[in-house]
């Protein structure tokens, strides 16, 4: 429980986010497939990273760490180690579901295992196509646990992702790699593409025609350096953080801003927001450090294909929208339903308590705005998700009450320096 800090003078200054955690799961998984010792800087300290830390030491994978550089000791695509006991991933889908890709491919046999929120998420969405290019894997309805049996896939796979979700394209493509497969992927929800621009980093070919990404049959990786760029899934929070708390300047240095990840620069820059990228030199994603000011948003509608690009997002997006001039409507999202929490659900109510005028819709939010949130003293609840909670965190902010976190412990999932950074800008 923790009592949230409000600011009556704007809010300065420069942070740094830690690192992408989407691009430390891949770094970490793809270092344990390659040939040779990967050096990783600047990974993400989380709960969820720390999941697929333990689940690729569990498969005889040595990982470690030293002077802030994470070595994965590989182990090839074929010499993982069938696990002693089941594989607890804790809270994260990420390691799961990529994960259970890699074990298939790799022919192990696995139990895999999950916290209670975890174990409410849909698996179908990975198990069903694993299956059809020759996995066994047995599930309960759908949901965790996983019991991967031992199996051989199809040399030559074609697949055509149903849901916009890089975790179930990755967890194909891995696959596939993993059991040396012709692959073929095709994506027409230009889902995040971390894995297929990371992949050539480790020596692997893909190639690209239209949404189809190919990966050829009987690739070895091999092992190289990465440097993890700042996430900015986390990121978000302080640029609408400056965007909507009077008399504010804020700079994000460091932020990986990857096409397939933007999608909230975006919609803020349409909101009206004053956004300054400035690119900085990179090797592989790119990164930018990225400058807000304090703005007049404007209502717009958010829907289509820019959803997948910013799904993680939409929480705190849906807060800046509480905070500009009339409707805002978010639509297409119904994957929010399925996250840790049912966050078209929590963000509602949330910020509703808190005096915002959201009507949840079976696949979005309307709001309206400019409202002037509570200024009295109230109790809001993350529900044990680590970005309801973090957005909360940042709508205290523009409220002259006294605002009560129940569950402040959940942003270590993704963000365990979080408060330490808030209480520094206010």
């Amino acid at each position: 429980m923790k009592q949230l800090p409000t600011t009556t003078t704007g809010l300065t200054g420069n942070l740094t986010v830690p690192g992408d955690k989407s691009i430390s799961h891949r770094a970490l998984m793809f270092g344990a497939m390659a040939n040779g010792t990967t050096k990783i800087a600047k990974i993400l300290h989380s709960d969820d990273v720390t999941s697929t830390i333990n689940a690729l030491k569990a498969v005889g994978v040595k990982i470690s760490e030293a002077n802030g550089i994470t070595e994965v000791v590989g182990k090839g695509v074929n010499n993982l180690n069938d696990p002693w006991g089941p594989i607890n991933m804790g809270n994260s889908g990420t390691s799961t579901r990529l994960l259970t890709g890699l074990f298939t491919g790799a022919n192990l046999a696995a139990t895999i295992v999950g916290d209670a929120s975890l174990s409410t998420r849909p698996m179908k969405r990975i198990t069903r196509p694993l299956s059809e290019i020759g996995g066994t894997i047995i599930s309960d309805d759908g949901h965790l646990p996983l019991q991967i049996k031992k199996s051989l896939l199809l040399p030559v796979i074609h697949q055509k992702l149903t849901v916009g979700s890089a975790q179930v394209k990755s967890a194909i493509l891995l696959a596939g790699l993993a059991a040396g497969a012709d692959t073929y992927v095709t994506d027409n929800f230009h889902s995040r593409n971390h894995t297929e621009q990371m992949l050539p980093k480790f020596g692997v070919e893909v190639d690209y025609k239209n949404d189809t990404i190919h990966i050829p049959a009987h690739q070895e990786l091999q092992a190289t350096e990465i440097e993890v760029p700042g996430d900015i899934s986390s990121a978000a929070y302080w640029i609408v953080a400056g965007l909507i708390t009077p008399n504010s300047e804020l700079t994000i240095k460091n932020v990986g801003i990857n096409p397939t990840r933007t999608g909230i620069i975006t919609v803020l820059k349409k909101m009206g927001g004053n956004i300054t990228i400035v690119p900085q030199e990179t090797v592989g994603e790119p990164m930018a450090d990225i400058t807000v000011k304090t703005s007049q948003l404007h209502g717009i509608k958010i829907a289509g294909q820019i959803i997948p690009s910013l799904i993680d997002e939409i929480p705190i997006i849906a807060l800046a929208a509480t905070q500009a001039d009339g409707q805002t409507v978010i639509a297409d999202a119904s994957e929010l339903r399925v996250k840790e929490t049912d966050r078209i659900k929590t963000v509602s109510d949330e910020l509703n308590k808190l005096g915002a005028k959201i009507v949840p819709t079976t696949d979005g939010f309307i709001i309206d705005g400019k409202v002037s949130l509570r200024t009295d003293k109230i109790h809001v609840s993350g529900h044990t998700d680590h970005r309801i909670a973090m957005m909360l965190s940042i709508a205290a902010l523009v409220t002259n009450g006294t605002i009560i976190l129940d569950d402040d412990e959940s942003v270590k999932i993704s963000y365990p320096t979080f408060f330490n950074n808030l209480e520094g800008i206010v």
